[in-house]
């Protein structure tokens, strides 16, 4: 499966290091080719996210709904609502319980927009996959996520800490921020080394990790004027080998 620059780019990349940051206009125009149209649209969807009330540190800083898929060569099919697993070995904090968040509303599980994003995460990850390993189909599962903060509490992208999904590929695209401050992105080794770190600033700035290889974190984000609230907002697609 051939890819078109920038996306062979990411991949040399996520290859090369196990992660990428990929900047909105890199990430704009590969979408755009992939048939991106109404993102307004999309992004006003995360307006209406219910609050995740599975934190076991007691927050109610997080909103989200949840959506999986079936990727193959021939098509991307929603599957039936599940809930969303992940072992403590993965996640510390809320591992080993089985959540079961707000589903993703039908309009934008088959938005051209989230369309577009999917099959771009199809031909990289499919293609990041060595042949002898490469699955018939993948489990795709898409999180849309809006951290709040105000003045009182900060909010937690990541409040497990540096981690892994317990997945094979993991997309986190920026889709909003606003009133917010910090939320920089660390990536690090197995070893916990850090290899990079960055700040998901514009809408469609973009992190690529190759879970497998590379543990993810974000800081902490506080309001940047602290009489006003404020959230950032993300969609995150993970594939896993089914």
């Amino acid at each position: 499966m051939e890819m078109i620059e920038p996306l062979a780019d990411v991949a040399r990349r996520v290859a090369g290091d196990g992660f990428a940051f990929v900047a909105a206009s890199d990430m704009r125009a590969v979408l755009q080719q992939a048939g991106l149209r109404d993102w307004d649209t999309f992004a006003q969807s995360w307006n209406d996210l219910g609050v995740d009330t599975y934190m076991a540190d007691g927050g109610r800083y997080r909103r989200r709904r949840f959506a999986v898929f079936r990727a193959t060569a021939e098509d991307i099919a929603r599957k039936p609502h599940q809930p969303h697993y992940q072992s403590r070995d993965y996640n510390p904090l809320n591992g080993d319980v089985e959540r079961w968040f707000e589903p993703v509303t039908h309009a934008i599980g088959a938005h051209p927009s989230l369309r577009a994003i999917l099959d771009t995460c199809y031909r990289l990850f499919h293609g990041l996959t060595p042949a002898k390993t490469r699955p018939a189909s993948w489990h795709v599962e898409i999180h849309q996520f809006r951290i709040e903060a105000n003045a009182t509490e900060a909010g937690q992208p990541t409040p497990e800490g540096m981690h892994r999904d317990g997945v094979d590929w993991v997309l986190v695209l920026l889709v909003e921020r606003v009133n917010i401050e910090r939320g920089e992105t660390t990536i690090a080794d197995q070893r916990r080394h850090p290899l990079g770190s960055f700040t998901l600033a514009d809408p469609l700035d973009a992190a690529v990790t190759d879970d497998n290889r590379v543990y993810h974190g974000v800081t902490p984000v506080t309001p940047l004027d602290r009489g006003r609230p404020g959230h950032r907002d993300v969609l995150v697609v993970t594939f896993r080998r089914e």
